[in-house]
């Protein structure tokens, strides 16, 4: 006889649940909870990208030092540095009032100059230009035969001296933009013009005297600096082969 539906039903195993399944307000496992076997690797590989991600943000803005060996010292004593021996040299201080008197005079000609702008840019220009020749270019660019390379890494306000300060060239030197910026003060009424004043002052306090100190003699500030290599510690993109790494 055949079985009933109800008969059929009774004699069927109980459901049990799988036992791969849990239900929905159980599953606690996360991502991080998860162990992978290569764990370790990828938390020493993210401790690294981490610490070259602190190295690069630290090397934005780098102090750097001119070192100066003994031989260095030896050769700049045994030769002559004819590229700051003018420093000295009679007419020298004078050029710099002739050259300064000669630009107020072109800019004063000039329809419609005013005299505080004259004296403004004046001053501003003559920070700028001592700036780039004794605080920026390196090395002796007119004298290619006679330095053997002891002075490629120095500027002129180095080299000027044999680096010795508070000599009177660079007394010269410190007092004549003070004066300047007296002058171009007093020419361009800073009582009516702050803004001239506030731009003419931040100028020489950065630019003419503070490469000027004694503090900063063979320091290099530089800004995004990747070091010798020239490349940064996490390139993009992979650099482009050369040549000569191509192997035929």
């Amino acid at each position: 006889m055949a079985a009933s539906p109800s008969t059929t039903l009774l004699g069927l195993p109980p459901l049990r649940p799988s036992p791969t399944k849990q239900p929905s307000f159980g599953r606690t496992t996360s991502a991080h909870n998860v162990h992978h076997p290569y764990s370790s690797n990828s938390a020493s590989s993210s401790s690294q990208s981490a610490t070259q991600r602190r190295a690069r943000s630290s090397s934005i803005v780098s102090v750097q030092e001119v070192p100066e060996t003994y031989d260095d010292q030896l050769d700049q004593g045994a030769l002559t540095n004819v590229n700051a021996e003018w420093v000295n040299s009679k007419g020298a201080w004078l050029i710099h009032v002739v050259l300064i008197g000669l630009a107020i005079v072109l800019l004063e000609t000039i329809p419609g100059m005013s005299q505080d702008l004259t004296w403004s840019i004046v001053n501003l220009g003559y920070l700028f230009v001592s700036y780039v020749i004794f605080h920026y270019v390196t090395g002796v660019p007119f004298d290619m035969t006679n330095n053997s390379g002891v002075y490629d890494n120095l500027t002129l306000w180095e080299q000027i001296d044999s680096g010795a300060q508070y000599t009177p060239a660079k007394k010269w030197l410190t007092t004549l933009p003070i004066v300047l910026f007296l002058v171009s003060t007093h020419y361009t009424r800073y009582d009516s013009h702050p803004a001239l004043f506030t731009l003419n002052l931040c100028a020489l306090l950065f630019v003419g005297l503070a490469p000027k100190l004694p503090a900063f003699h063979r320091l290099r500030i530089k800004f995004f600096d990747a070091g010798d290599s020239g490349q940064t510690p996490d390139p993009s993109a992979p650099p482009t082969p050369r040549s000569d790494d191509i192997v035929r």
